[in-house]
């Protein structure tokens, strides 16, 4: 076995979402973390520790991360552990999209920095603490990473992906009508060969 792929899941998945990974790896075993937390915080040490025993155990690493999960496997201070990184649709800018559901439920960062914790129609909780921690913790990430992203993203702006990719020197492919839940039958045969194109190329 050459190696480990690790996966973590985005917002309400699960880590049985690697099983669909499986058959990309022929010659790897895949697994995923079903992490209980959900702060960059916590979660980036729940992950830390996993990435650490994984590490230890196989002695090489690569991560495929969706959407929050990727924002929260940068927050964990992997870099030196992972030999290489997929991200589906991550989130890369937090604090703009922080910025951006403050604006969607009428509230002011005034009020949020009042109140703590704001309740959205949404579903979404803005923490003034979660806040805090994004600004006082810009994304370190040192690691060669593919970027799958969908045109229709509703949640990361093509310029933001941009200015992520060209910043950490990440290859970035971009799905004409993709969403950011790639879920359709097309989205995943997009994602698919994205996989098996990049590792083939390794």
């Amino acid at each position: 076995m050459k190696h480990i792929v690790l996966y973590i899941h985005g917002k309400n998945g699960s880590a049985a979402e690697s099983e669909h990974y499986a058959p990309l790896f022929p010659d790897s075993k895949v697994i995923g973390l079903d992490y209980q937390t959900f702060t960059p915080w916590e979660t980036g040490k729940e992950i830390k520790d996993a990435v650490g025993t994984l590490k230890a155990e196989y002695g090489d690493v690569i991560l495929i991360a969706n959407s929050i999960g990727a924002f929260f496997s940068m927050n964990a201070g992997i870099d030196t552990m992972i030999r290489r990184a997929y991200f589906i649709s991550p989130i890369v800018d937090m604090e703009k999209l922080i910025g951006n559901m403050l604006l969607w439920a009428g509230v002011t960062e005034a009020e949020l920095e009042s109140r703590g914790v704001i309740h959205t129609d949404f579903g979404e909780d803005l923490s003034r603490e979660y806040l805090r921690y994004v600004r006082s913790h810009p994304i370190q990430w040192d690691v060669p990473t593919q970027i799958l992203y969908g045109e229709n993203d509703n949640l990361t702006a093509s310029e933001t992906i941009l200015v992520f990719a060209e910043r950490h020197n990440a290859a970035l492919t971009v799905m004409k009508g993709g969403e950011h839940w790639f879920h359709t039958d097309e989205q995943m045969r997009f994602l698919d060969d994205w996989i098996r194109k990049n590792e083939g190329a390794i």
